[in-house]
């Protein structure tokens, strides 16, 4: 009986060791925030030189943490969240540029986003606002690895009458199903949507591991600032939006800090592309940068980035080391303790020595600008080389002197591109040409060697009725 006891007593003991043993791995794992806005520009927001807006909560995060200059998305919507849910150039998982509702095509169910990689690390996950990779029920994030869903799954602009009701509308979806049909002046109030939900998961999963992706449906056009905001920023109803934004993140923050949770949650603020000039006041800024949404010049793909991890990042710092959506992933999953496989082949790198200030030096030696399927240019170091003819932006003509290929630019001494140094150095303009020949054979161009299937719904539909087509009948003589 004693003999009994003792083994009773010891296996309590040891699955109270166990417990805390689990407790302590979980608690070592920091909680990852991703706030992703649609169609910010480099100068949209104040730690980059906006002026017209303010925004104090995200100046404050560029205060208690790093403002990363040379960090790079993708010209448009879709590719750009593809790229960061799973670590690759977009056309090397065959997601070139933007879908639309009822596509056939998505993110391949077979590629493993961040969600499924940290859900294997015990992270509770949830995605809300704009998803964009695909909105078959095989796209949907609750089959890429998110517990739950809560968002428009596409563009706000995207807008399709209801058969019901004939108004124009978008769908507001909970996890697989559509909860409302949103006609546009809803979106007023979206932003207060996404970040109540937002506040809400975080709350109910405090006490262990979380994986947040929060992106917002702002400030892609058309603009919808909440009633509160309306008229308060001095430019606009576009300033109004960023300024609605900058509140979200200080709810985000407020909520972090309430709960005891700041100081192991990592909290990453980006934009999916540069602003979309040809919308004017509604567009948003990239200066000093040239060129905008659509468009492989600086300002299409350059975006605002700032990092925060109180006690890991350093303060207050820059870094101007080549990064970018692509290194999130294998960032996120080292921090968590995982590992990504060899196999299949990712393009991004773990940033986390550049994020400590442990180095200067990004992972990346070099950085691809594709433009759909086609390399338009390519970076190493200060150097860029255009390999194509490169628009200003969606809807914007070519400039003639975008027509002169290859084009050589120094970003470090003209970050706004004006100026083709190719003559000069001939020697870089041959090296670069020939590190775009091998990326071009390997995931570009018509015959790549290592580019993976797109996803396909075999029956694909809308999420929900719309109102069929009508073609005129010619008049009958």
């Amino acid at each position: 009986m004693q003999f009994f006891r003792r083994n009773c007593d010891f296996m309590k003991l040891f699955i109270i060791t166990l417990c805390f043993i689990q407790f302590l791995c979980a608690a070592e794992k920091p909680n990852i925030v991703v706030i992703f806005i649609d169609d910010l520009g480099y100068a949209d927001i104040g730690p980059y030189g906006a002026t017209k807006q303010k925004t104090p909560n995200l100046d404050r995060m560029a205060d208690e943490g790093m403002k990363l200059t040379s960090f790079y998305a993708a010209p448009v919507c879709s590719v750009s969240r593809a790229q960061l849910l799973t670590g690759c150039y977009g056309v090397r998982i065959s997601v070139p540029g933007v879908y639309f509702p009822g596509d056939a095509n998505g993110l391949h169910p077979n590629e493993t986003t961040i969600a499924e990689h940290l859900k294997q690390q015990g992270y509770s996950t949830q995605c809300i606002g704009k998803w964009h990779v695909g909105d078959q029920p095989e796209f949907l994030p609750t089959k890429q690895g998110f517990d739950h869903y809560f968002g428009i799954p596409y563009s706000n602009d995207m807008l399709k009458k209801s058969a019901s009701t004939g108004v124009p509308v978008v769908p507001l979806m909970r996890d697989d199903k559509v909860e409302e049909l949103l006609p546009e002046a809803a979106q007023s109030e979206i932003v207060e949507r996404y970040t109540k939900e937002a506040t809400e998961f975080i709350r109910k999963n405090k006490d262990k591991p979380f994986f947040l992706y929060l992106p917002h449906t702002a400030v892609h056009t058309p603009i919808w600032p909440g009633k509160a905001f309306r008229g308060k920023s001095g430019n606009g109803n576009f300033g109004d939006w960023v300024e609605e934004i900058d509140w979200s993140v200080g709810r985000i923050f407020e909520t972090l800090r309430e709960l005891g949770i700041d100081e192991k949650t990592l909290v990453v603020f980006t934009s999916d592309n540069g602003p979309w000039l040809i919308k004017g006041a509604d567009g948003g800024n990239a200066l000093p940068l040239r060129g905008g949404k659509g468009s492989t010049w600086e300002g299409g793909v350059r975006v605002p980035t700032i990092a925060r991890w109180p006690n890991k990042i350093p303060a207050k710092s820059n870094c101007d080391a080549v990064a970018g959506t692509i290194d999130l992933l294998p960032t996120f999953v080292s921090l968590a303790g995982g590992t990504v496989p060899e196999k299949p082949v990712i393009d991004g790198h773990d940033l986390t020595p550049l994020l400590f200030g442990k180095t200067t030096t990004s992972p990346r030696g070099e950085h691809y600008y594709f433009h759909g399927y086609q390399l338009q240019a390519v970076r190493q170091g200060p150097w860029k080389l255009a390999i194509e003819k490169q628009n200003e932006s969606m809807g914007q003509k070519l400039n003639d002197d975008s027509l002169i290929t290859p084009r050589l630019y120094n970003l470090t001494e003209d970050i706004g591109e004006k100026s083709n140094v190719a003559d000069q150095h001939p020697d870089i303009v041959v090296s670069l040409q020939n590190l775009a020949a091998k990326m071009i054979a390997e995931i570009g161009g018509a015959n790549p060697s290592s580019r993976r299937k797109a996803g396909i719904a075999e029956h694909p539909k809308t999420l929900y009725p719309v109102e069929a087509k009508t073609t005129p009948q010619k008049n009958k003589k």
